[in-house]
């Protein structure tokens, strides 16, 4: 008799002294893949590509810090160097076995790349979805303002951050039209489930996100382009590049970023915006599979 599904369990590990929370959908004897996140988001955006895949592989879904159900940081410090650490202790904890398999999104993309190049024995496969250019309002911003600005700019946006507490929505359905919104390919069902999984009731009665809002501040100094070239030509593992046509990401292959690694494709799904894993959940699922 088949063994009823019950969803995954969840746990917890440190990371500079944050409590970290992940998904763990059983299969622990399957080789270990591991779902990351991008920003603004939770573990719980992966269940239905987890509930399937994790019929052949033991599947990991954390929470980054300041994401979820996972610690905030004390400072509100969010760096790329502090995200990395972090991933780099859950695999290092995972991996026992042998290299793991990663599907990374967005800021979890950037993250898991970054991870791959600096320790690509560590990597058997990685799928990285909308992960290798940023917004056009951040990189043309980056591109016009002398330094002095931008870090001027980064202090400015922390103190209204902090002056300010997180929005509160009166119901929660007025926090699924607000995910509706973010995403219009999303039906009722799926921002109703992302809704639920991503807010907090607050003491009066309203809902707020879960995200820690200095995650919206992006630190001004991160790697050069000639350094994160160098660490995506250090990634050994095959790399799968994923995107969707109505997204802000460039085609991979039309810039040269797949030549920037030894083993890398791309797959572009059609009518479908930053999230293909929700946009276009069945066909993800199935290049995906294929694949892995």
């Amino acid at each position: 008799m088949p063994k009823p599904d019950t969803g995954p369990t969840s746990a917890s590990f440190i990371s500079q002294r944050l409590r970290l929370n992940y998904l763990d959908w059983g299969n622990h004897g399957a080789p270990v893949l591991i779902l990351q996140h991008g920003g603004r988001d939770h573990a719980h955006s992966w269940d239905w590509v987890a509930r399937e895949l994790s019929r052949d592989w033991h599947v990991i879904a954390p929470d980054l810090r300041g994401h979820g159900n996972s610690a905030w940081s004390p400072d509100g410090g969010y760096s790329m160097s502090s995200f990395v650490y972090d991933f780099a202790q859950l695999v290092r904890h995972f991996g026992r076995n042998g290299p793991v398999r990663i599907v990374a999104h967005s800021l979890g993309g950037f993250i898991a790349l970054r991870y791959a190049g600096l320790y690509p024995e560590t990597v058997h496969k990685l799928a990285a979805i909308e992960s290798w250019n940023i917004p056009p309002e951040f990189s043309e911003r980056l591109a016009t303002m002398p330094i002095d600005a931008i870090w001027r700019a980064w202090i400015d946006e922390r103190r209204a951050i902090g002056a300010k507490s997180s929005k509160a929505y009166p119901t929660i359905e007025a926090a699924v039209n607000r995910m509706m919104a973010e995403n219009p390919h999303l039906s009722t069902e799926q921002a109703q489930h992302l809704t639920v999984h991503g807010v907090t009731v607050n003491e009066d009665g309203t809902y707020s996100w879960k995200f820690d809002n200095y995650v919206y501040s992006v630190p001004p100094l991160d790697l050069t382009e000639d350094q994160i070239i160098h660490l995506r030509a250090r990634v050994s593992c095959p790399v799968l590049l994923m995107r969707g046509d109505n997204s802000w990401a460039i085609d991979p292959e039309a810039h040269g970023i797949t030549r920037q690694f030894k083993d890398a494709r791309h797959i572009t799904f059609s009518d479908a915006g930053h999230w293909p894993h929700h946009d276009k959940t069945a066909e993800f699922i199935a290049a995906l599979r294929a694949f892995l």
